[in-house]
């Protein structure tokens, strides 16, 4: 009897393990602070990704992915814990380790890597992953880069420091060639790490993340990379002086950014359309680096059997609306890059619903074959990846940026309510530039009722670890 036990068990360890080698790899690709500037998503006309658009290609493009909070931390510890901010509190930036200290349901939750190290996974990252790489030391193996996770930083600014205008400390925002290689940016770094890893033997499925920093400020990357957007070429994107006109006082508070060099700013001092070629150049560079991956993962015998996601953790302003940076409910600072490519999936498709990046955690785990995680909030894109064009979406995306204070997209519309009740509602197919605010307009009372039903009833308090100190707003809750 106990030979037969031994005997079962050890078939049913031969089984898991044939099975286990039988799923999927996932190859997660993170890069911070990319808008729409994406050649395929056509966000500038001057942008050069040609890398991801190729993936886009082969793979399915979701032009209306939309973040869970337009900065970093909470963004981040949304993706990783499958969780909305309305949920956790964690509305504002965090540090890693004080993701799960927000409420007694964070406390409970499973971050992404570590749900698929329980079902066998090997898990693997290098770079931003979390906030600050992986502070919270959730991967199986991490490379931490001993230089600064932002680059090589010079011993004095080039263009911008808050401090040279009286503004406050709280902004790596500056831009220009630096430094002189390419080599010593820890980007590169990471895609080669990536890239050897892919070449490596491994016994078990994995999950491999890279985190790309670019093109967070400080936008520095090399000279050869400003050298493929001339600066007197440049176009700046579309700007109106009276934006703000038609926003509500408590808008303009939300997304108040002092440290941030302004529009007008920019155009007085001629630097806008430097600021924009540093950004370009940065969005290039971070794409070559997305390119060695791919590259890696195409000459591997791995690349039949790896799901490949690549996403952005919110958007980013670069002139609209008299701004520069994210931290804002508007759709330039919530849109998020999203593309799925799946082995022998459908390729070259392109999806309009209204997605979230929280959305990731449960297909990737339906993808790989592998029991939900009952506390997802998030939305299998299953459906979407089926049938990108037909599938049935009842869905909305949902942003949050403090309590009370909620973004919501549908396919066609998009609309914000504050904290104080005060409103916005834009058609973001007839206004892209969301110049007019249409919330007043009586003829849209029908659309702005369904929209107030996707705003979650129950929003918990701003959890005590998030915090951002540079918006008096913000920094008024945290006394």
């Amino acid at each position: 009897m106990k030979k037969s036990f031994l005997f079962y068990v050890i078939c049913l360890f031969a089984w898991m393990k044939v099975h286990a080698q039988e799923r999927p790899n996932v190859l997660f690709i993170a890069v911070d602070d990319l808008n729409d500037w994406v050649g395929c998503l056509k966000g500038h006309p001057q942008a050069k990704t040609p890398n991801i658009d190729k993936l886009a290609a082969n793979g399915i493009l979701f032009t209306n992915a939309q973040c869970q909070a337009p900065i970093c931390g909470p963004s981040r510890a949304s993706v990783m814990t499958g969780l909305l901010p309305t949920t956790t509190g964690n509305y504002l930036q965090l540090d890693d380790v004080d993701i799960k200290k927000a409420n007694d349901i964070t406390k409970n939750a499973i971050f992404l890597p570590d749900y698929f190290e329980q079902y066998g996974y090997k898990t693997m990252g290098t770079g931003k992953l979390f906030h600050l790489g992986d502070k919270a030391k959730v991967f199986d193996e991490y490379r931490k880069d001993t230089a600064d996770l932002y680059g090589p930083i010079p011993s004095k600014r080039f263009k911008y420091d808050p401090v040279w205008f009286g503004k406050p400390k709280g902004t790596g925002t500056d831009w220009g060639a630096f430094p002189s290689e390419d080599k010593d940016m820890p980007d590169v770094r990471s895609a080669e790490w990536a890239a050897e890893k892919l070449m490596m033997q491994h016994d078990k499925p994995f999950f491999l993340a890279v985190g790309f920093v670019r093109p967070h400020v400080p936008w520095y990357v090399p000279q050869k990379w400003f050298d493929r957007f001339p600066v007197n070429d440049i176009q700046t994107p579309p700007y109106l002086k009276t934006d703000m006109d038609d926003v509500p006082l408590m808008g303009q508070r939300v997304a108040d950014l002092p440290p941030m060099p302004t529009t007008e700013w920019m155009i007085q001092t001629n630097q806008w359309k430097d600021a924009v070629q540093a950004y370009l150049a940065c969005v290039n560079f971070a794409d070559a680096q997305v390119g060695k991956v791919l590259d890696a993962l195409e000459k591997s015998k791995y690349a039949k059997n790896t799901i490949v996601v690549l996403w952005s953790d919110h958007g980013y302003h670069l002139g609209e609306k008299n701004r520069f940076g994210k931290q804002a409910l508007w759709q330039r600072a919530t849109k998020s890059v999203l593309v799925f490519k799946v082995p022998s999936g459908k390729s070259n498709e392109i999806c309009s619903q209204p997605v979230q990046l929280v959305d990731m955690y449960p297909t990737l785990t339906a993808l790989c074959g592998l029991p939900a995680n009952k506390m997802n909030e998030g939305h299998s894109l299953m459906p979407l990846l089926n049938h990108p064009a037909s599938a049935k979406w009842p869905y909305y995306a949902v942003t949050s940026y403090g309590k009370g204070n909620v973004s919501v997209h549908s396919s066609r519309y998009h609309f914000i309510q504050y904290e104080d009740k005060s409103m916005e509602l834009y058609d973001f197919i007839n206004d892209p530039n969301e110049w007019k605010n249409i919330a007043a307009d009586k003829k849209y009372k029908g659309i702005i009722t369904k929209m107030l039903k996707q705003v979650p009833a129950i929003q918990a308090d701003l959890a005590p670890d998030s915090k951002y100190g540079v918006n008096e707003y913000f920094k008024s809750l945290n006394q």
